[in-house]
């Protein structure tokens, strides 16, 4: 288990790193040069923000617990983890507005996420059963 626990967040030390590098280049893209104490902070709350989210997978995979209310814990911990760190840091300014787009964004992503993983489950579970109707 704890074997599992170090892969998730350094898997989520990675996505963070990516995640990072895709604003960087942006960064780029646009000649902005922010100080290093900013893209350190900001990598910082990437990283923890992609730890959280390797850690939070264990939820999803919790087999006493219904579809729903996996979905429901990992949705309502995320989007509270999400908006503890990225309005503090500046990610999300501090007025109702920019908090409400926010959380409107958040939820369209969260979707795709969950989408693309509900469609990619599909074809693995069509695939593993394909495999046991050639073997019968």
């Amino acid at each position: 288990m704890i074997i599992e626990v170090l892969k998730r967040l350094m898997s989520g030390v990675a996505w963070g790193g990516i995640f990072t590098f895709l604003a960087l280049t942006v960064l780029m893209l646009y000649d902005m040069n922010p100080d290093v104490s900013i893209i350190w902070l900001y990598m910082l709350a990437s990283m923890i923000l992609g730890m959280y989210f390797g850690l939070a997978s264990f939820i999803l995979e919790r087999e006493d617990w219904s579809p729903l209310k996996k979905i429901v814990i990992h949705f309502l911990l995320s989007s509270t983890v999400y908006f503890a760190i990225a309005i503090p840091i500046g990610w999300v300014m501090f007025t109702p507005i920019a908090i409400v787009l926010t959380f409107i964004l958040f939820i369209i992503v969260y979707i795709l996420f969950w989408s693309g993983f509900q469609a990619y489950y599909k074809k693995v579970e069509a695939s593993l059963n394909n495999t046991l109707k050639k073997k019968k």
